[in-house]
């Protein structure tokens, strides 16, 4: 941190008659968020004099935000969205302060250059957007995730300690949260049933809970991999194995799934044939898809209506999974099957980021109706390709595409490039976090929400700065497909 100024006295005298002000204005209005203005500044300065100071609070504050209404309809998540505002702020200074030369030289990067393709593509879709001023609030979330997850990552994570300063604020406050979600299940007798309201205030749900989970479990892999010392290593055998127990406690068969994922997509990049699958397994999703489009033949594969419901005993939920009488999978279907139908209408912009819950109503099809289609939480389609889709167009998907390859590719050639233990391991550890985040939203959209979409950004600025630090060149194979150079465009 920057040394004090001797007038910093001042500074506080302020922000104390401030603070009483703003307290005073919130006892008067009934408005007791007016007493957070005072900190939100002292945040600022502290940011200014250290943006490091900001940047891992923002990250160690990520598994402890909870949701919450402003009056007048306005929800946020606090304390990270706040942070990630702050922090996007500060960036842009450091920016305009003198770092702006450096850094440009590094948003060079192809994976940096398709991130903002996709966001130039986003306004696009916003000009068109059949609600303009839902599109322009999701443009705006969007540019502080990027921002804060981003460019801070890209100027605070510098060299190894940061990198590892960021996983361990991430992976002990999420580990934080784990075991008070347990104690608060543990109540219930770790029932299926007890687990939403055992997540609460933390998470929405248990499935936003075991998404974040799961997702940590590669960052403690990498710890124990990077260590020599006995005692550590069987420290952290033992909280891997807590936090298994805790994602199997979640009843979430997505992040069960997503561990699978993660696994595999480990052993596979170790072998350098992950994109090689990811490539089959796009052409089979494909071909899945057009066969059920054929003929309207998804139809035949309609729940029922009065047996389609919500079983309370997790035995029966997963028995009903495969017998398609399961309200979550029926309802899903029942979106995505709208979503499909709106495609041909919008599908060059699409119609508009953010909007889905307001078009998708007139498109669904009654034979795949449920019990919760009214859909009172305005929940979306629950998957973030066929949302991007619906919302951005066929260029919106293509962007996103074209960015999941050049992570699968760049995590997978920085392992396979580099003698460094440290690097090899985050490179493995990303890949099986950004695997298991696709898996995760091949189910929702949780790349919208500030936890797993936080994490989703700091994979892609985590390779960014690994392959800066290696600095390698790409294959001649790839560079004739895409043209990329890892660390930057040459002038």
């Amino acid at each position: 941190m920057k040394p004090v100024a001797r007038n910093d006295h001042y500074l506080l005298i302020a922000l104390s008659g401030l603070f009483f002000l703003s307290l005073a204005l919130a006892i008067l209005t009934d408005r007791y968020y007016l007493v957070a203005i005072p900190f939100g500044i002292l945040l600022f300065y502290s940011g200014w004099q250290s943006l490091s100071f900001i940047f891992f609070l923002l990250i160690a504050s990520l598994p402890f935000s909870t949701e919450y209404q402003f009056p007048g309809n306005l929800g946020t998540d606090l304390p990270d969205e706040l942070l990630m505002l702050v922090t996007t702020a500060l960036f842009f200074l450091y920016l305009a302060n003198g770092v702006a030369t450096s850094f440009l030289k590094t948003a060079r990067h192809p994976l940096l250059l398709c991130l903002f393709a996709m966001m130039c593509w986003a306004f696009i879709s916003f000009l068109f957007s059949t609600y303009p001023l839902l599109s322009f609030k999701f443009l705006l979330a969007k540019c502080w995730y990027i921002g804060a997850f981003i460019g801070a990552t890209l100027l605070v994570c510098r060299d190894k300690n940061n990198i590892r300063l960021l996983a361990l604020f991430l992976s002990v406050s999420m580990l934080i949260v784990t075991i008070v979600i347990l104690f608060q299940h543990a109540i219930t007798g770790f029932t299926f049933t007890g687990i939403n309201d055992a997540v609460k205030p933390f998470f929405r749900n248990h499935v936003n809970y075991s998404a974040m989970l799961v997702c940590t479990l590669p960052v403690w892999y990498a710890f124990r991999q990077n260590t020599n010392k006995r005692g550590q290593r069987i420290i952290i055998t033992i909280i891997i194995f807590i936090l298994l127990g805790a994602l199997f406690l979640t009843y979430a068969r997505g992040a069960w799934l997503a561990l699978l994922v993660g696994v595999v997509s480990g052993w596979l990049l170790k072998r350098k044939w992950l994109m090689k699958a990811a490539l089959i397994l796009f052409i089979l999703v494909s071909l899945c898809f057009s066969w059920l489009a054929h003929n309207n033949r998804y139809l035949e594969f309609a729940p029922d209506y009065n047996t389609t419901i919500f079983h309370e005993n997790f035995r029966e939920h997963l028995v009903a999974t495969y017998e398609m009488k399961d309200l979550s999978a029926a309802e899903r279907f029942y979106r995505w099957i709208a979503g499909f139908r709106m495609i041909p209408d919008h599908w060059i912009a699409g119609f508009g980021p953010g909007t889905f819950y307001h078009n998708y109503k007139p498109y669904a099809v009654p034979a795949y109706e449920t019990w919760v289609s009214n859909n009172e939480e305005h929940s979306t389609v629950h998957n973030y390709f066929l949302l991007t889709t619906i919302e951005q167009g066929i260029p919106g998907l293509l962007l996103l595409l074209l960015l999941i390859s050049l992570v699968l590719y760049y995590a997978q050639y920085l392992y396979h490039h580099t003698n460094d233990s440290f690097y090899k391991t985050a490179s493995l550890a990303t890949a099986s976090i950004f695997t298991m985040i696709l898996a995760l939203n091949f189910l929702s959209d949780l790349i919208e929400t500030d936890k797993i979409g936080g994490l989703f950004f700091l994979c892609i600025a985590i390779l960014v700065i690994i392959n800066k630090k290696i600095s390698l060149a790409p294959d001649s194979k790839l560079s004739s497909h895409i043209q990329s150079i890892p660390q930057s465009i040459p002038e």
